[in-house]
């Protein structure tokens, strides 16, 4: 909405940088022979494959964003800002992977001197892919989809030449962890919800039906596959679909939620959906069953408003 610069950064050999705080000892490579016997190497930097070296990589660059003067985010540690003067900068890590947001193209373009001083970086230029997010951007707004991973997902499951279905899943289809045949191989379906879980991060439209699938993963039977396979068959026919977060919208504030009463049949709980806007901008949404029952269909509609609210 305020136009800011969107910049993406990659740190080379991240993991090599952290520092060691004990004495690690490591087997000569292969290749390597000395003439004293057991000769062992002492690491100075840590190393790929080292229990603690994604920490220490966390801690070595944690501790060079606060010398920079970033503070972290209590909402979500892998976000840091800046404030100074008038210029604002967040910065969003992912490992070796990093995302610049600000108002101002000369506190980007500083950060990174500071930060290569450091490490040894890669820039990647203006955003377009990360994560697994496609994301394209115009004078309108920015679109975000995962139509590579979608494409994947279908591949995977030999179902790119299946027949689209226009939903995801039936109305008022009820499953059970009770009725159906058992999978003798439950890891497929296991490794099918878990790739539509992250699916979900661009696609609201199945939120529900992912989120009731996600609930049969220790003991999945038949209609579960069948429902996940019916999933499927929806994103077959929009691929690239997404979401889009308007350059115009205003900043007001929106939420609707409901629940589905005592929908599950197995624990008679009920289930809290909800969905924020920020202007015309859809930002949150989430589908969940309820930690206990409601006795009625008006408590269940004000614990998802609780929930919403939070």
């Amino acid at each position: 909405m305020k136009g800011w610069h969107l910049v993406q950064l990659y740190v080379n050999n991240a993991f090599l940088n952290g520092d060691l705080h004990e004495e690690v000892y490591v087997q000569l490579p292969q290749g390597f022979h000395s003439k004293g016997g057991n000769v062992v190497c002492k690491l100075n930097k840590s190393l790929y494959g080292l229990k603690q070296a994604s920490r220490q990589w966390n801690a070595k660059f944690y501790s060079v964003l606060k010398k920079l003067g970033f503070k972290q985010s209590k909402a979500d540690y892998s976000l840091f800002i800046r404030k100074l003067n008038n210029s604002f900068i967040a910065l969003v890590v992912y490992v070796d992977d990093k995302l610049i947001a600000s108002n101002k193209v000369q506190e980007v373009e500083a950060l990174k001197v500071s930060l290569d001083q450091h490490f040894k970086l890669k820039d990647l230029g203006g955003l377009k892919y990360f994560l697994g997010l496609e994301i394209a951007r115009s004078d309108k707004g920015i679109s975000i989809c995962q139509r590579k991973y979608a494409l994947e997902i279908l591949k995977d499951a030999g179902m790119l030449a299946c027949k689209p279905s226009k939903i995801p899943m039936e109305q008022n289809l009820k499953l059970s962890k009770l009725q159906g045949t058992l999978l003798l191989d439950p890891g497929v379906y296991r490794r099918l919800v878990d790739r539509l879980l992250y699916l979900t991060i661009t696609r609201p439209d199945i939120a529900y039906p992912v989120h009731k699938l996600s609930q049969f993963m220790s003991k999945p039977r038949k209609p579960h596959l069948d429902a996940a396979y019916k999933v499927l068959q929806y994103i077959k026919g929009c691929p690239g679909q997404g979401i889009f977060l308007s350059a115009s919208s205003d900043f007001h504030l929106k939420a609707y939620t409901d629940a589905d009463w005592a929908s599950c049949i197995d624990t008679r709980r009920s289930t809290t959906g909800y969905c924020i806007f920020l202007g015309d901008s859809l930002i949150s949404w989430k589908s969940k069953k309820q930690s206990i029952v409601s006795r009625s269909s008006a408590e269940a509609k004000y614990r998802a408003m609780a929930v919403t609210v939070c």
